[in-house]
């Protein structure tokens, strides 16, 4: 593709010039592998992608390594962290829906022991592990917890984060290190405080193994919780609205070629205002987003301290980093949450105390927490959410969000830094690779560069094959040999076929029991040609009814192998 990209990611290029480590390795020049993972993000936010939100140290390592242009994610957390950390699909790993069980081995909910992690994988080829930040594949129990499907039971050597998904970013629940609840320390901040304890791990790592990393940011889920001073940084950035923000980013999508000109911008959610019009409670909507976007550069900033801690040792050369999201932006606007009442009988907690609760009642200092539009956007006695308003734009330019599996809730933004094999003379740096991949391609990868063995059978457990492919040729610029990528989250089905994508949404009027197990539902599907029409805009299934038929088959074919048909009540 043209190298002449007019990136604006483009500029921070000498900032990470690729170097030659001061010291050689020591681990027989297998790479040290870092999985950095935003949290509920748009495609478009970070800087290198289109977005105006300032991510330098993102736009660095793009700049110097790859940036692929169709890559998925299962559309919601806990599908994606399974399928990343396995190679396989969500429901093959236990992980169909969410962390509750719902009464078959692909709903189960819980972390599966016939799929391996790829801590596992790795610490058994000689590999040291850590992990910083969310892990949410096994369920969060407060008193007694069963801790077969925490990190360290799971292949990693040394933990810190949150076992479960969501809470606040100042004090969160199920706050954990290495096999303890723990109680954070005063200043927490989830984003400051998982990155220096990569930060510390990198550092204390003895440089005779390579070291497997695995860093998921809690940002930007909800709550959108940042520092005063960094959300400063954005006042005054977005006061032109949603909007004019989705069309500035579909253009410089353009100039960067991340979107192809014949490609249209969808159409603003039927139920966003436009901002031209009196939008109620405006300063409260622009601060979510000033806050929104406070949260993704304090993520890079953390990365950027990654980068220097392996620079400082000298390991940037050999270490393989890819940096992804779980998956599309957030419509979520926290309803369930806002009907809660305060109990009486409540009291802050103390400096020593766990916190248990996804939204707390009051912060450490006695304030009372406000829900959405009760509460203020930044500090800690605010717990809101951006709401669909911005995530449509986040999702720019795309259909859909989180949950969904039209392109804006499955989309995400994968970088490949690697000095030691991607470089100019080999696959051009900075250099767009459009080949569709996808999650399950991760471990892979990360077996085929590692040299490490897959298991058939791991403590006497039958393991399944990897669903994926290795990356390693598509750095170079090789096509992938696969048949197709399959979806299906909350009853919302997809298949992607080559260029074709044939995508199902689920609604109130269509039942995803699938009670009658061959039953196809061709009209429920739409069929896309995705180097034409990316944005899902033209569908051509009344134009192609045997390719319908043919991937509808595929898709079911694939639902009864993994599990998902039939469907559990």
């Amino acid at each position: 593709m043209k190298e002449t990209i007019g990136c604006l990611c483009m500029g921070f290029a000498l900032l990470f010039q690729c170097c030659t480590s001061p010291t050689p390795s020591k681990n027989g020049n297998r790479p040290n592998i870092i999985v950095i993972m935003g949290d509920d993000m748009g495609y478009s936010d970070i800087g290198c992608y289109g977005g105006e939100i300032k991510t330098p140290r993102l736009d660095g390592l793009a700049a110097n390594g790859l940036r692929f242009t169709q890559f998925y994610n299962t559309a919601r957390c806990c599908p994606t962290r399974a399928a990343l950390l396995t190679g396989l699909y969500p429901q093959q790993a236990g992980i169909g829906h969410m962390v509750n069980d719902r009464g078959t081995p692909a709903f189960k909910g819980d972390l599966s022991f016939n799929a391996v992690t790829i801590a596992e994988v790795l610490k058994k080829a000689g590999y040291s592990t850590y992990m910083s930040g969310k892990w949410h594949v096994t369920p969060y129990v407060i008193d007694n917890p069963d801790k077969h499907n925490w990190p360290r039971q799971r292949g990693f050597d040394r933990f810190f984060g949150m076992i479960s998904g969501a809470g606040s970013l100042y004090d969160p629940r199920s706050l954990t290190e290495d096999n303890k609840y723990v109680a954070p320390r005063e200043g927490f901040y989830c984003t400051t405080d998982f990155t220096d304890y990569a930060v510390e791990r990198i550092e204390e790592h003895q440089d005779d193994t390579p070291f497997f990393l695995y860093l998921s940011y809690t940002a930007a889920h909800w709550p959108m919780h940042a520092p005063a001073e960094a959300v400063a940084k954005y006042k005054g950035s977005y006061d032109e609205g949603w909007d004019e923000m989705r069309k500035n980013r579909f253009e410089r999508m353009k100039k960067m070629q991340l979107t192809k000109t014949e490609w249209e911008l969808t159409p603003r959610d039927s139920l966003i205002q436009p901002w031209s019009e009196d939008i109620p409670d405006k300063e409260w909507e622009l601060a979510n987003m000033e806050t929104y976007a406070a949260m993704v550069t304090l993520m890079d900033r953390g990365i950027g301290k990654v980068v220097d801690a392996l620079k400082a040792k000298g390991e940037l050369e050999n270490t393989l980093i890819i940096y992804l999201q779980d998956n599309g932006a957030c419509a979520e606007e926290l309803k369930w949450v806002s009907k809660r009442t305060t109990e009486e009988d409540r009291l802050p907690l103390g400096p020593g105390e766990l916190q248990t609760e996804m939204v707390p009642f009051f912060t450490r200092d006695g304030k009372p927490i406000g829900i959405m539009k009760k509460g203020w956007p930044g500090p800690p006695e605010g717990y809101t959410a951006y709401g669909r308003n911005w995530a449509n734009a986040s999702n720019t330019p795309f259909r859909e969000y989180k949950h969904w599996v039209h392109e804006g809730g499955i989309s995400s933004p994968l970088i490949v830094h690697w000095p030691a094999k991607i470089n100019s003379g080999t696959s051009g740096i900075g250099g767009f690779r459009t080949e569709p991949t996808h999650l399950v391609d991760i471990m892979a990868t990360c077996v085929d560069v590692s040299n490490s063995p897959y298991p058939t059978i791991f403590n006497g457990h039958k393991i399944q094959a990897m669903e994926g492919k290795s990356l390693l040729p598509a750095f170079s610029g090789n096509a992938l040999e696969r048949e197709a990528i399959y979806w299906e989250h909350e009853g919302n089905r997809a298949v992607r076929m080559g260029k074709w994508k044939l995508v199902s949404k689920a609604d109130k009027t269509h039942s995803f029991i699938w009670d009658k197990i061959d039953d196809l539902e061709l009209d429920k599907w739409e069929l896309f040609d995705m180097e034409e029409d990316r944005t899902e805009m033209h569908n051509l299934a009344a134009v192609h009814p045997d390719l319908v038929q043919k991937m509808a088959q595929m898709w079911m074919t694939w639902g009864k192998r993994t599990g998902i048909v039939p469907r559990p009540q």
